[in-house]
Formats: structure tokens, sequence, C-alpha cells
């Protein structure tokens, strides 16, 4: 049995191998339609969740099985103090997998010491968010052609924003990657992804303030948005909140093929007359993350579909 806590628990060619699962379910979705019937997957998201919560219940009705579970602890026995070791193994005893969402980190983690059915972290705290990278990488390779020799500006808020510290960990092991940092001074990366990730691998990368000054140099910008459920401070966050938006003023002076993604949800970091720029890949992205996640799930549970 496996469990997904990290984009780095799969080994570049165990990503490649699922990507291209994700490719083939794309052209041919009647072919998966039924792989997981009598299959059913458990959501357990402590924390409010659109996205990634429905992606996941999107993919496993989508593969023929069904869904159980809850959107908020205030709806689980967590309300009453029962342990995440309890939930899990009672919902272990209902489904056959589980993704789970969490404010603390390492839950999922703990979640799947006592689990006897794959668990899947769809968010920790801002640790990490191993389903936004595989939808992440999943997006580039689709719409870029390669995973390598890219230039890729993360934007925003690099301190708590999990999928950027996923998406940089699960990238450094790519070839001739290259990231400029994009952020106010209060919302710079963690040392530990600055020295245990960046530097560790001798990856290039600089920080910087303005957004202006990265856009003509990159591939690729990943837009953020400031996450006010990370503020102790209610006056950091009103301070923070619209520090960067991306207008078309900004878009004028990219590159004709920069793509541009983002995690979701927007606040105001993205202006919608973006949305009509043909470089916009979020809400692509946002429907690649069905697919990855539908690959996750046929792999986690060692199914094949000749």
């Amino acid at each position: 049995m496996r469990h997904l806590m990290s984009p780095l628990d799969f080994s570049v060619e165990e990503l490649e191998k699922l990507m291209n699962l994700a490719n083939d379910i794309e052209q041919n979705p009647k072919k998966y339609a039924h792989a997981c019937d009598g299959k059913i997957l458990a959501t357990l998201f402590y924390e409010p969740s659109t996205r990634t919560r429905l992606s996941f219940e999107s993919a496993m009705i989508r593969l023929g099985g069904k869904c159980l579970g809850f959107a908020s602890a205030d709806n689980s026995s967590a309300a009453k103090g029962e342990s995440v070791s309890d939930t899990i193994r009672i919902v272990s005893c209902y489904a056959d997998i589980c993704a789970m969402r969490h404010p603390k980190e390492g839950a999922p983690l703990v979640a799947s010491m006592f689990s006897t059915i794959p668990v899947i972290n769809a968010g920790d705290g801002g640790h990490q968010h191993p389903t936004q990278t595989l939808t992440d990488l999943l997006t580039i390779r689709s719409l870029k052609g390669r995973l390598d020799h890219l230039t890729i500006g993360l934007c925003g808020d690099l301190k708590f924003g999990r999928t950027v510290h996923s998406l940089i960990s699960a990238l450094v092991r790519y070839d001739n990657i290259r990231f400029i940092l994009i952020s106010p001074d209060e919302l710079r990366v963690p040392d530990y992804i600055r020295n245990d990730v960046l530097k560790a691998n001798h990856v290039d990368f600089k920080e910087v303030t303005k957004l202006e000054d990265a856009l003509p140099n990159l591939d690729l910008l990943y837009m953020t948005r400031v996450q006010k459920e990370r503020f102790f401070n209610e006056e950091d966050y009103v301070r923070m909140k619209d520090f960067y938006i991306l207008d078309k003023a900004k878009m004028d002076l990219a590159d004709p093929d920069m793509l541009v993604l983002h995690p979701l949800p927007r606040v105001n970091e993205i202006s919608v007359e973006v949305d009509k720029d043909p470089r916009a890949a979020y809400f692509k992205q946002a429907q690649y993350g069905v697919y990855a996640r539908m690959a996750l799930i046929l792999t986690l549970l060692g199914i094949e579909v000749e």
C-alpha cells in the first residue's frame, strides 16, 4: 500500500508515467469510465475547499466509483474532539482510498500511519499540496511540451503558499530550471525552501519585489493569492492583499508564449480582463486537475486499464 504526502514521493520516472496516464484519460475518457466500479473515495476536508474536494469527487465519479466524506471539521466528529488517527481508522472501514485536507502540517502523515487504505495529502496547512503540484506539472508539460529549460516566476504569498513550496520541490529535479521569486519582504519563501531545496540543489534563483521587472524574462508566471486564513493580524493582511495585481498592461510586458497559472481561488490578484488572454491557463489548469487525480487514484489503487 502506498500513500501520497509529498510530490517527492514519486520519482521523476513515476511522475512521467502518471502524467502519461492522465493524458490518455484526457484523450480516451470512455475507456476509464468503469475502472473504479465498486470503489469508494473518502474526502476528509477539515478546511474549506472548492476545487480540490470537488475535483477529487469528480475524478472518482468519472472512474465509476463513489464518494463519501465531509467538507468541514464542524460537520465531523472532530468537533467532538476525535483524533485524526481514530477518524482514519474508522474511515478505513468504509472506503478504499482517502483524500485529506487539514489546517495542521503533518496531519495527513499521521493519518497514513494508522490507515489501512491509501491516504492522499490534499493540503496540510502551509506545508504541502502534492496533488496541486501534479496538476501544475501536467498543465506545464501538456501546454509547454516540457518540464525542463524553463524560467518560472512565482508571485505573491511565497511564505505560506503550500502550492509554491510543493512546486519548487518538484521542479528542482528537472534540468535548467530557474526561478524568479516575486514577493514583498514579509512573504518571501521560508528558509527551508531557500536553503534545503533551492541552494542544496544548486538551482538558479533570485528574489525580487517588482512583478514588472520579472515579466519580460518568464516562460511561466505562477500567481498566488495572499491567504487571509494564514495571517494572525488583520492589518498585515489588508496591507499585503493588493500588493500584486496582474492586469492587461502588465501582460503586455510578457513574452507572447508565457503561460499564466494560478492554483485558485483568486481574489483580485489577476484582473478578469486577463481571462481573455490566450496565455491565461488557470481554468485549463483546473481541468487538468481532474485528469491528474484520476490517474493518481488508479495508481494508488493499483488498477490498470488495458
